[in-house]
């Protein structure tokens, strides 16, 4: 098995404590003890998890014109749990320790209580993983609800209105972000696994024949994107599923994993899961799920390629890949080097003083780039402070009025990752930063 790239075994908590720091994350509930396994995006992670989600978006969508877009509902019937067989197989295996009580999953545990260290438990038991609710206005008497514990089924049960209303013909692809829900028994890692989190997923519906050529296609491009995003190769990898492991709905599962600090994880998978949806809803619900081809007359179901990916771990380990210790002028420096695509902000700017004049010529700057970019401003502390302060939440560009601006009517720029400046005129300004944040694949 491949080995994991040397990490810094303190990387966890150094980016742990950024994030609270800097306002990326929050432990929910925090002024109340906190909750357990839940947390919030504060005013610079909203906009990271944005952007990861935008430039998700922007390259299954946006750039594609054989995907288009769906935002179903969270809660959903029995039914639908029942059909896509959520009800009887969603469940992990759930033991307790009998020495200090805590329960956790069997297959995490390598047989000793993380808690005490005791290797006495109770026999596994099935937990099921969906959280349960009544839909209706007098408890008890309502319909059995659940929140979803993935956004795909809404995709499948759509299926025939997209067909219907976009006319699109296999292969072509249904896209989602949205919450999930899932009651694990360990949450772990801070954001890694969480009992409340976002996916991005997509359901490519292919002709049957097709569907192997299309599974691997989509392996490779799900991989590059995290490349090109701005994660090393080193730090990920393909683990292809041994048939012995794979879900009872898949024919073939490869994940995108990452070298996070405990060793390889999932970050992605991307599964051929046949027609078994599609047939399970069909049979369930009464209506039929068929692709008609007028031009060939030929009637089948469609299979499906899933790349499921979580936004929220998704952003984890851009967080983790862009940290960065080095050292400027004997001095070291925290540094996020995110890709300007997905930094809270991709410019700050600071005028050197507080003085009128300069706070003026600043706010002309914050209108020229605001409608392009989403920008900072800083005008606290010395301006060597402002610039740690920018490296360290993962601003690609700083930009300085100083006094000679209001002669000069030019203004510093200054590079995160080099930390090298140059002089721009304001009239060049927005040409400038675009020709250095201009347009890549994803």
């Amino acid at each position: 098995m491949d080995s994991a790239p040397v990490y810094d075994a303190e990387l966890l908590d150094k980016v742990t404590n950024l994030a609270k720091r800097r306002g990326f994350i929050f432990q929910s509930a925090e002024i109340y003890g906190g909750f357990r396994s839940t947390y919030d995006y504060g005013p610079l992670g909203v906009n990271m998890l944005r952007n990861v989600k935008q430039a998700w978006w922007r390259s299954m969508v946006q750039l594609r014109s054989d995907i288009v877009g769906l935002d179903a509902a969270i809660l959903g019937p029995s039914a639908i749990w029942a059909a896509s067989g959520h009800l009887e197989t969603f469940t992990d295996p759930l033991v307790d320790c009998k020495k200090c009580k805590e329960r956790w999953r069997e297959d995490k545990i390598d047989g000793v209580c993380p808690n005490c260290g005791s290797t006495e438990f109770t026999e596994p038991r099935a937990f099921n993983l969906m959280f349960k609710t009544q839909a209706g206005p007098v408890e008890g008497e309502g319909a059995t609800a659940y929140l979803r514990p993935e956004t795909a089924q809404g995709m499948f049960t759509n299926f025939a209105n997209v067909l219907s209303t976009t006319r699109k013909k296999p292969p072509f692809g249904i896209a989602q972000i949205g919450k999930s829900f899932r009651n694990e028994i360990t949450p772990q890692n801070f954001v890694f696994r969480t009992r409340e989190f976002e996916q991005m997923e997509m359901e490519y519906f292919v002709p049957p024949a097709e569907a192997q050529e299309w599974y691997r296609y989509w392996v490779e491009a799900r991989f590059r994107w995290y490349v090109d995003l701005g994660i090393p190769e080193d730090q990920l990898r393909l683990h292809e599923h041994a048939p012995e492991d794979l879900s009872h709905y898949s024919k073939g599962t490869t994940d995108v994993e990452f070298a996070f600090p405990w060793g390889w994880d999932e970050l992605e998978g991307v599964a051929n899961r046949g027609d078994y949806d599609l047939a399970q809803h069909a049979n369930a619900s009464g209506v039929a799920l068929y692709y008609f081809d007028q031009a060939s007359g030929e009637r089948y179901r469609p299979y499906v390629i899933e790349p499921a990916a979580g936004a929220t771990r998704a952003m984890m380990a851009f967080l983790m890949s862009a940290y960065h210790e080095d050292t400027i002028e004997g001095e070291t420096r925290t540094v996020l080097r995110l890709d300007w695509r997905l930094a809270p902000y991709q410019i700050a700017v600071l005028p050197l003083s507080k003085k009128p004049e300069l706070e003026g010529v600043s706010g002309e700057v914050l209108d020229m780039l605001r409608p392009h970019f989403m920008c900072d401003y800083d005008v606290t502390q010395s301006i060597g402070r402002r610039y740690r302060r920018q490296d360290e939440v993962g601003t690609p560009y700083c930009i300085t009025v100083d006094f000679d601006t209001l002669n000069d009517r030019a203004v510093t720029v200054r590079d995160r990752d080099t930390t090298a400046q140059v002089r721009v005129p304001l009239d060049e300004l927005l040409a400038h930063v675009q020709q250095r944040t201009g347009p890549r694949s994803a």
